[in-house]
This record gives structure tokens, sequence and C-alpha cells, in this order.
């Protein structure tokens, strides 16, 4: 299926926020049954999803410590797919730099940012849109994408110049996100009891794992309770490592019937499992559906770096995982063919990983 153009013109949120519309327009309304609502929403702190301190993971002094967070991460893999982790060796100053430089990239004038328009082929540069079918429901957010692993795709001249130092941080942003991912795939390896590589092998290697930054713009909205900011779906990558906005809260993940809103820790990054790792886990850890609520007095930034799979290689269960009692789940698939899933309809929950499965059990 080709996606060469977008099928009508692309229309920037952060433009209409601005023009101070007191009613969005019906392009974003969603259906009564995807809207936010209050009855389902659990925000109190008891409902958080879980934080894990990898600081034992570095120091290598107390092994009990060190058993006792490789316990915790593998059952926030197979319980909430969700988790925050705190002294995971990435700089905070960065991580602030990198937030703070991306929010002025966004306060640039319209032109300026036009020079960096997407089209629906690579989804590279500033969007506004996910999916190509003419008419759909749109969501309340603006955003520039990137490609930063393998270096052959990455391309600097495809990233803003404005701010100056922007190129320069999101470059030693991203070598230090990918470092980290490679961490936790060596962690999220040992607990399902591969060798401590298998994923990152699986992945395509340390020098050709996909990585892509998704840098997301949710504008205030004169009516937060109709839309969302992103709607409901689960990453159909590897690993999502997401710094969320430093003050507004608006990630919902999905937990049973509810919808728990994530209150993020300072400094700290959210890391989810993605479709990839359900896949060759074979359903032992699961990627979880989540979205975006929108705010009426506050514009968001958050930096989603995807942690991905080489696109060419086939994707199925680990075979140590395939047993008699527990067959393969799922068929398998190259990621560029899994992806093209999401570019063409959108983000649909989790129907794409759902239609994966085999239909022999």
């Amino acid at each position: 299926m080709s996606c060469q153009a977008w099928p009508e013109p692309v229309v920037r949120v952060q433009a209409l926020a601005e023009s101070g519309l007191s009613s969005i327009p019906s392009r974003y309304v969603k259906p009564r049954s995807q809207r936010p609502t209050n009855t389902n929403d659990h925000s109190d702190v008891n409902m958080n999803i879980p934080v894990i301190d990898l600081q034992s993971l570095s120091s290598g002094e107390d092994i009990a410590l060190r058993e006792e967070t490789l316990q915790r991460v593998a059952e926030a893999c197979r319980e909430w797919g969700f988790f925050q982790v705190v002294n995971h060796g990435v700089s905070h100053e960065l991580m602030r730099n990198a937030r703070e430089l991306w929010r002025e990239f966004f306060d640039q004038p319209y032109e300026l940012k036009e020079e960096y328009a997407n089209s629906p082929n690579t989804y590279e540069g500033y969007g506004s849109r996910l999916g190509v079918s003419k008419g759909a429901i749109l969501d309340w957010s603006d955003y520039f994408f990137l490609h930063y692993m393998p270096p052959s795709l990455r391309n600097q001249d495809k990233w803003p110049t404005l701010p100056l130092s922007l190129r320069k941080v999101i470059s030693e942003y991203g070598e230090e996100v990918v470092k980290l991912g490679g961490r936790m795939l060596e962690l999220m390896s040992r607990n399902l009891g591969l060798k401590e590589d298998y994923l990152m092998n699986a992945f395509g290697g340390e020098n050709e794992i996909g990585g892509c930054l998704r840098v997301n713009f949710y504008p205030k909205c004169p009516q937060p309770d109709l839309t969302l900011g992103l709607s409901a779906h689960s990453d159909p990558g590897g690993m999502t490592i997401l710094l969320p906005d430093d003050f507004v809260s608006g990630l919902q993940v999905r937990k049973g019937n509810h919808w728990i809103t994530v209150n993020p820790l300072p400094n700290a990054f959210i890391i989810n499992v993605g479709d990839q790792i359900q896949v060759m886990s074979n359903a032992i850890y699961k990627s979880v559906e989540h979205r975006v609520i929108v705010n009426s007095n506050k514009d968001r930034v958050s930096l989603a770096f995807f942690y991905n799979p080489k696109s060419d290689l086939l994707i199925e269960p680990a075979k140590e995982l395939v047993t008699k009692e527990r067959p393969a789940l799922y068929q398998p698939m190259t990621y560029d063919e899994y992806r093209l899933y999401i570019r063409v309809n959108g983000p649909c929950g989790k129907a794409q990983v759902e239609s994966l499965t085999s239909p022999i059990r």
C-alpha cells in the first residue's frame, strides 16, 4: 500500500489551540466510548505504575538487592507492561536540556517548523497525524519524528537547526537512551531465562537495532473531555523509553477495566513493553494499552524513544519459550511489515498484535 501523501491538508493542532477557539473541530471529537471519563480513571497515588530503582544494578555490591531489582522488573513486565526507573544512569541535566530545547522548537514560528513537514512515507519530521484514512477522527497533538538508529538511517539534515544546540543534544540524548535500552534488554532476557544477549541479538545486535525519537507536543485544549492527545494503543515496537513532561501529567495506562493516570517522578523515565517483546516472550511479557489525555490550561511536551528490532528481521517467539504446554502464540513477521499497520491505520488499541495470534494453539 502506498503512503506517499496525507489524504487531506494537514492542520497544526498548536495553531488551532493558539487561535483562541472555544470548542474543538468535530475532526477531534472522539466517540463517547473513547472519551476520557472520570469514572474509570484512577489517578490516586496508590494506583501508580511500579517505580524501580536501578542503582543496585550498577554498584554490584549487594547481590540480594540486585536480585530483588531483577524480580521487580520481571513482575512489572508481566503484570503492568509499564514501570518508572530512577537512578538509571542518564544525566538529569541532559534530560532537562532535551525537554526544554524541544519545547523551544515547538515555540518557533510555523514557517520555520513547516520546513520539516513530514509525509506518511517515513513519518520523519514535523507532523500532526498518524494514519492515512481520509476523514479519520484525529488526536489533539503535533509531533516531531526522527531516526536515530541504526547510524545508516541517522540523517541530521532532517533534524531541526533551531534552537542552535538541539542537534548536539539529540545526539547526546540518543546515545545515552540507547545505552539504557540495551541494559533493559539484558535484564528482560535474564528474567525470561534466556541468555543475557538474547533479545539484543534478536533485535539485530547493538549496531543494527532500530531507534526512533518522537517528540510529542500536546497543546492546551478548550474541551479536554471530548478528545485525546493520543488514542489508545499498544506500542508496535520493542520497548519505549519515555521522558514525560515535568509539570503536567497526561499518560494513562490501562489496568483491567480502568485507566490509571501516571504520576511521573522527577528525573525518571517511563519504560513500557512493546508488541515485539510480547511476541518474542511468547506473551509472558505483555504490551499494554495506553493513551494521553490533554489539559485545558497547559501544553505538554514528552520525548518517546522507540527501541525497535532491525526492520527486516523476522520476529517470532523465542524457541526456548515454546513448549508443548505453551506453543508459539504468534506467527513470524518482520517489524517492517508490522509497523505498516499503524502507519496506515493509526493507533488501534491492541487489535494489531492480537491479529498475529497463531490459529494453532
